[in-house]
């Protein structure tokens, strides 16, 4: 089998380790949370020198350890293994299904010879447990489908059938691994209905899969598209005979979110340096769901390279909204669209995401938003094509995709 060395997130786990904080990994299930625990940092510390006998290792979601989820035999299934001062690392994949597991991670963190690490797949559990009952004694990692840079590592293809094939079908660990299409289309069809929108009907005991299913298809054909709710009720309404209120398709939603399969990234006015409360964007979390939910069809370029531009941002950690610049003239108020605002401590990066600009009148569409917005922080066109990164006379940076996922510091080239 090939092995995935996920070695940003490693580099995350390491730098975390012995701070004193429970470390908890977040993500989309099968994006890879458990092989990052183990065998990746499982190995690590093996080699770095720690004894077999002090990494505690449970899998949670295994029939054969259910038994654990009771609270009480989870702490002592611990507390049983620790024989000495030396440090231990406890490593507890899919935390949330242990009852009141709060409680239990609460009395590790009084032990000062463990290291705590977890998995959830869910964003509900981190918001409101871990954050409300560890605020300030916590650490979050999240961890997403394979990038396109460690897609090409993995793969070792041209980029051009690299990005064809990511385009595509994604960076799901397990569907990257397929060996023909066929394979990666069926696994994606089971992963979709026997593992996410299972798992999300059984949590939020959902009785109207049919309205699920229209929602998340509704979703997939709007990516990159502003929208909200009340759209998305309307565009439901308009296609079905069955009626349902505004508040399920807002819950439903908010289920999807919290099973990380998709995200929502705010409209920002740049100018008025305030959020608007509607429309925003939706983007999946994997293209390859995605276009599984439209049977591949609907491949438009602009909105999925939108959507891999999206996600790249926050694999690298930036906060992402969507920007409106107000402009007045003489006609009187415009609103020109830029596609993101990328936010990082006191750094910040406009982006355009654009086929291309091989025309001065291309090229001043996609500058015009960015050029009415300002202030000095760097302005960034991304195009399709495979170019030489350039500066246009307005001075902001044209860069290709590739060589913007490639490269993790491309945004201050």
């Amino acid at each position: 089998m090939q092995e995935i060395s996920r070695e940003e997130y490693l580099k995350e786990l390491i730098s975390s380790k012995g701070n004193r904080l429970i470390k908890v990994i977040t993500g989309i299930r099968r994006c890879g949370k458990s092989y990052l625990l183990d065998p990746i940092f499982k190995n690590y510390l093996l080699n770095d020198g720690v004894k077999q006998d002090h990494i505690i290792k449970l899998d949670l979601d295994l029939i054969e350890n259910k038994k654990y989820r009771n609270p009480m035999e989870l702490y002592n299934f611990v507390m049983e293994k620790i024989k000495d001062d030396d440090i231990y690392y406890v490593l507890l994949d899919e935390i949330q299904l242990a009852e009141n597991f709060e409680e239990v991670l609460n009395s590790f963190l009084k032990k000062s010879n463990l290291d705590v690490y977890v998995t959830g797949s869910n964003s509900k559990f981190l918001s409101s447990d871990i954050i409300t009952e560890f605020r300030g004694r916590s650490t979050e990692i999240k961890i997403y489908p394979l990038s396109f840079k460690e897609f090409v590592e993995l793969k070792k293809l041209s980029l051009d059938k690299a990005w064809k094939e990511y385009v595509m079908y994604g960076g799901l660990p397990p569907v990257v691994l397929q060996e023909n299409e066929k394979q990666k289309r069926d696994y994606l069809l089971n992963l979709f209905e026997t593992t996410y929108l299972k798992d999300i009907i059984e949590r939020n005991d959902i009785k109207r899969k049919d309205v699920l299913d229209a929602i998340v298809n509704i979703l997939a054909s709007s990516i990159g598209s502003l929208t909200n709710p009340s759209n998305i009720y309307k565009t439901y309404i308009a296609k079905s005979d069955n009626d349902i209120s505004i508040n399920t398709v807002n819950l439903y939603i908010e289920y999807l979110e919290n099973a990380f399969l998709i995200s929502k990234s705010n409209r920002y006015n740049v100018k008025g340096r305030k959020y608007v409360s509607t429309p925003f964007k939706y983007y999946f979390t994997d293209l390859g769901l995605r276009n599984m939910r439209l049977n591949f069809r609907q491949q438009e370029e602009n909105h999925i390279m939108e959507n891999i531009i999206y996600n790249e941002l926050l694999i690298r950690g930036y906060n992402v909204d969507v920007g409106v610049v107000e402009v007045r003239n003489k006609e009187g108020r415009v609103y020109y669209e830029v596609d993101f605002v990328c936010n990082m401590a006191s750094n910040r990066y406009y982006i355009q995401s654009a086929l291309n600009i091989d025309t001065p009148e291309k090229n001043n569409q996609e500058s015009r938003s960015l050029n009415a917005i300002g202030d000095n922080f760097k302005k960034i066109i991304i195009v399709r094509d495979d170019i030489n990164l350039w500066h246009n006379e307005d001075g902001i940076l044209i860069i290709g995709i590739k060589e913007f996922l490639l490269n993790k510091d491309s945004l201050n080239l």
